[in-house]
């Protein structure tokens, strides 16, 4: 079975006005953004992710960097901040993007997100290519904290009917569980911190521990807090004996850290 095709895309830099801000869930807001330079955006999987520049305070637009035959460059001084964020929607008709941020309270892009109205600009680079699954497993096994729910809600809405997915989702509380719409045969198991603080593995580590995988082929997909995904790789492989190019697991944050996107593979 092919697991995955790996796609590369040219790299493309975006400015792009923000049309809607909504809250999904109390820390969780959904941006909407357009514009002429959206078109021809290409994300083609749900874990994606596209580098959002951001403005600083007093401007109205993040100055972009420009393409250079070794990537991007960047004027001198005028190096806005950065994170990597899923393409969590893109509508071709519409031509709208949309991205979800979590409201954790600190950091350009929470930051950002907080005050985020329609008639703002962000800058938007990539995704700089894609690693497609393939559809045709017996079962796919979803996990993360509040960070890889944009990525989850993308891919149970991606998965054609007949797939079967297990979802385990930790989030600060029971407001911070959300609806995802998908023709998949779906379970999903919340695990609410209530003030705990986030990042510890073990109330992932234990769920997924005590879950009774289905029987068949499956595939493993984690994101989370970097210890956090080494255990939950590490305690599939081993303990579950999922073969290692079964699972990808993924730091989309790290405790004294920013900015980190890491992929493990051992």
């Amino acid at each position: 079975m092919t697991t995955f095709q790996r796609i590369r895309h040219d790299l493309r830099l975006r400015l792009l006005e923000v049309q809607r801000v909504r809250a999904i869930t109390p820390r969780m807001l959904r941006v909407t953004l357009g514009g002429e330079q959206l078109a021809g955006f290409v994300s083609a999987a749900h874990d994606d992710h596209a580098k959002v520049f951001f403005p600083e305070p007093g401007q109205t637009q993040p100055p972009l960097p420009t393409l250079g035959p070794n990537g991007p460059v960047f004027a001198e001084g005028a190096r806005p901040a950065a994170r990597d964020y899923t393409p969590r929607r893109y509508d071709p008709v519409a031509n709208t993007l949309e991205i979800d941020f979590v409201l954790h309270g600190d950091g350009p892009a929470s930051s950002w997100a907080a005050r985020a109205a329609a008639g703002q600009w962000l800058g938007v680079g990539g995704p700089r290519g894609s690693f497609v699954l393939s559809d045709t497993f017996d079962w796919y096994l979803l996990a993360g904290d509040e960070t890889a729910l944009p990525a989850i809600g993308r891919r149970l809405e991606e998965l054609p009917a007949g797939a079967r997915a297990i979802v385990v989702a930790e989030v600060a509380d029971a407001e911070e569980e959300q609806r995802f719409e998908s023709r998949a045969d779906v379970g999903i198991l919340w695990l609410h911190r209530d003030g705990a603080q986030p990042g510890a593995p073990d109330r992932l580590l234990k769920a997924i521990a005590g879950l009774m995988l289905p029987p068949g082929e499956g595939y493993a997909w984690v994101a989370a807090e970097a210890q956090t995904a080494k255990a939950l790789r590490r305690h599939l492989v081993d303990e579950r004996g999922l073969g290692k190019d079964r699972i990808k697991a993924a730091a989309y944050w790290k405790h004294g850290a920013a900015a980190v996107h890491e992929t493990y593979d051992d």
